[in-house]
């Protein structure tokens, strides 16, 4: 079988999951992505609860019952399924598409998926992600120049990780 990063594709890590507040009382979430072996990043906008719900999993907090993400996983497991890798690999409009590869009884099968969605299932499982070099070019395409689109990216970049304090979740 082919490995991802033979075909246009850079293996990164989720380095941290941040909060954006460009004006009074308006907060954008990103995921920031880390090349594994460089310096690469990937900067993609996610909605308030996947941000919350991967930021909090990264700091070790654990809950009382299954959350959907948790539910997930253990839904694949009981059915005899792995997450073998996400791919965050196309533009769909003006955001990011993923794909993410299962393994299981009748074989490997591709689910189409939102990247915040496919990123909270690999906080749980150990799997790669892998990021199609068209989409880390366009994420620094968005961040050159001197747009509103584009300062935000770099103050994402730049922002320390949200925590659970930060979350208001002490």
């Amino acid at each position: 079988m082919t490995a991802a990063t033979d075909v246009g594709f850079v293996e990164m890590r989720i380095a941290k999951v941040v909060g954006v507040q460009p004006t009074q009382g308006e907060i954008f979430e990103y995921v920031v992505l880390a090349e594994v072996s460089g310096d690469r990043q990937l900067c993609i906008q996610v909605g308030r609860s996947e941000a919350m719900y991967l930021a909090a999993t990264l700091g070790g907090m654990e809950w009382g019952r299954p959350m959907t993400y948790q539910f997930a996983v253990a839904l694949l497991r009981a059915l005899g399924g792995r997450l073998r890798q996400v791919r965050i690999d196309r533009l769909v409009e003006t955001a990011y598409g993923a794909t993410v590869e299962v393994e299981g009884p009748v074989g490997i099968e591709s689910v189409d998926a939102r990247p915040s969605d496919a990123l909270n299932l690999v906080t749980l499982v150990a799997a790669p992600v892998f990021v199609a070099l068209g989409v880390l070019e366009d994420c620094e395409a968005r961040r050159a120049g001197d747009s509103d689109e584009a300062v935000l990216l770099r103050r994402a970049l730049a922002a320390a990780p949200m925590t659970l304090r930060t979350m208001g979740m002490t």
